[in-house]
């Protein structure tokens, strides 16, 4: 529980034009590949995404959760809800889960993004229930480590959403050489004035030689 890191890599980039959020497709038990083609970026409203990272079953719920209660507040307040909203209704279930009694810990953590009437935003949201502004990049799952030293690397302020792309697959790319929990493919989504749109989507064939 001291780091609890999931089995995945995602990424989320503040661009001058937009959001760019990616992630890998592979889900992991243990040292088994569970599955090869899961969508780890996932649309919770017109102008919101969130990538995922952790127990596939709480991240299923959650997402149900969010979408739900977003569509509630919009339909309440008669207006779109900011990101931040979204992310304090979000980061409340993750600090409720994993304070709850459990057999299984409830171990997720998302990156949260999106445009509203304050501009682009994004937000990291920790298992725990933290969240966190991020005004630049931000990386989670096993496979961070290696993600952030290319992002490190290639990040400048002022990106455009196809520049950050670009750098998103080579951060992905390099996580999947040296993190077994990351693999299978690469979904890119782009979230801008327009809406939320997947621009890339990747199958990485593994193969042993």
């Amino acid at each position: 529980m001291k780091d609890p890191k999931k089995g995945t890599t995602t990424i989320g980039i503040v661009c001058k034009d937009g959001i760019i959020l990616a992630a890998d497709r592979r889900v992991t038990a243990g040292h088994l590949i569970a599955h090869k083609n899961v969508k780890k970026v996932l649309p919770v409203s017109d102008h919101i995404a969130m990538t995922t990272a952790g127990l596939v079953s709480d991240i299923q719920l959650f997402t149900k959760i969010i979408r739900a209660q977003l569509m509630l507040l919009k339909l309440r307040k008669g207006k779109e809800p900011t990101v931040k909203e979204g992310a304090n209704l979000l980061a409340s279930l993750t600090y409720s889960n994993i304070r709850t009694p459990s057999m299984i810990p409830g171990i997720v953590g998302f990156l949260f993004g999106g445009y509203d009437r304050t501009g682009y935003k994004l937000y990291e949201i920790s298992f725990d229930g933290t969240v966190l502004d991020i005004e630049q990049f931000a990386s989670d799952g096993s496979g961070s480590y290696v993600a952030l030293g290319v992002l490190e690397t290639l990040y400048k302020v002022g990106l455009t959403c196809d520049e950050a792309k670009e750098i998103a697959v080579k951060a992905l790319q390099s996580a999947m050489r040296r993190d077994s929990a990351t693999g299978e493919g690469i979904d890119v989504v782009k979230i801008d004035a327009k809406g939320v749109e997947y621009i890339t989507e990747l199958v990485v064939e593994t193969q042993l030689k």
